[in-house]
């Protein structure tokens, strides 16, 4: 069996830049601007002071706006994207033996649900505008149906992976093509995701890496909590796990936001783990509910060398088929390929 060249590097690994983008197709956001830019605003303040943001606008009115709300504290770009998700249109930064590598994927609207002109590009436009080689899949594929550890160990869902809608993956079929576009050794599977996900289950709502053989993971917030059975049944799939490279993971258990609905009633994908790891920072979204206390103090113990800071989301949450996400959903990390050795948490 070939051995795979390409190699991910961990979201707490040293970063060059973080990009997202700013809110522009009105359509998207059932017309109203001012909640979700106000949540974008947020997380880019949060990360300023040591971190270089790279703003996404598209559009003359976006442009405009980014520029006079952001423009001292984030490079604000003129690009053109379908919406702001840039964690699942964007590239996966990698290393390869003949340098950085920008990995592209098919996209088709997350199982053809919203497929918006401008998504299949902007991962083209992060590349070149890093200036780094892009290397294309011929296979759909969001940046957050995986999460890693950047030593070969994947984590996912089956809901979406092995979804009919995306590539109609067996789970062998699965395992090959993480094996050889992203280098996996080995893929650790949940069942399924959040309720109400437009994604169909990302598992960066549901379980994420935070450190070599350490996995954060929701915990339902109480009786009423409507993802309770299947945060229970995620937590047992990964008890008896180990990493690639053999090691037990040491599992830590964060409240859910629990029951949250939308402004139209329906249950939200509300998850405390879609936060943002970056220098010196862990962005968390945060829902008003009487668990948030309690997931930031586990997050920050955490992450001891990092500041875990909590802000609103409901924007981005939105209702409907707008919104769906948060703060990991709408940002993609670019590390810096100089550093090797990650193995600190």
């Amino acid at each position: 069996m070939p051995v795979p060249d390409m190699s991910l590097l961990p979201e707490w690994a040293p970063q060059q830049a973080l990009w997202t983008a700013w809110p522009a197709s009105a359509k998207e956001w059932n017309g109203d601007f001012e909640a979700p830019r106000r949540d974008v605003a947020a997380l880019v303040r949060a990360l300023a002071p040591g971190n270089r943001v790279r703003l996404l606008a598209d559009g003359t009115e976006a442009l405009a706006s980014a520029t006079h709300i952001l423009g001292g504290l984030a490079d604000v770009v003129p690009a053109t994207y379908g919406d702001i998700w840039l964690r699942d249109t964007g590239p996966l930064f990698a290393t390869s033996p003949h340098g950085p590598r920008a990995l592209r994927f098919r996209t088709n609207g997350w199982g053809g649900k919203f497929s918006l002109p401008g998504d299949e590009t902007v991962g083209d436009d992060i590349a070149r505008l890093a200036n780094v080689p892009m290397r294309k899949a011929d296979f759909i594929l969001e940046g957050g149906a995986i999460d890693h550890d950047g030593a070969g160990t994947i984590l996912t869902t089956r809901q979406t992976l092995l979804n009919a809608n995306r590539n109609g993956w067996s789970q062998a079929d699965a395992e090959a093509a993480m094996r050889t576009a992203v280098g996996a050794k080995k893929i650790l599977w949940i069942d399924e995701g959040l309720a109400g996900d437009h994604t169909d289950g990302h598992v960066d709502n549901i379980a994420r890496f935070a450190g070599p053989a350490r996995v954060v993971c929701q915990m339902p917030a109480g009786a009423d909590d409507p993802n309770a059975a299947m945060l229970e049944a995620a937590y047992r799939a990964l008890q008896a796990t180990t990493d690639a490279e053999g090691r037990p993971i040491e599992i830590v258990r964060v409240p859910s936001p629990g029951r949250v609905l939308n402004a139209h009633g329906e249950i939200a994908p509300a998850s405390h783990l879609n936060f943002v790891i970056a220098n010196g920072v862990v962005v968390v979204p945060v829902f008003g509910t009487n668990t948030q206390v309690e997931a930031l103090r586990r997050l920050q113990a955490v992450f001891p060398d990092r500041k875990v800071v909590g802000l609103p989301a409901f924007g981005l949450l939105g209702a409907g088929d707008a919104g769906g996400g948060a703060f990991h959903c709408i940002t993609r990390e670019e590390p810096v390929f100089a550093q090797r050795s990650f193995g600190s948490r």
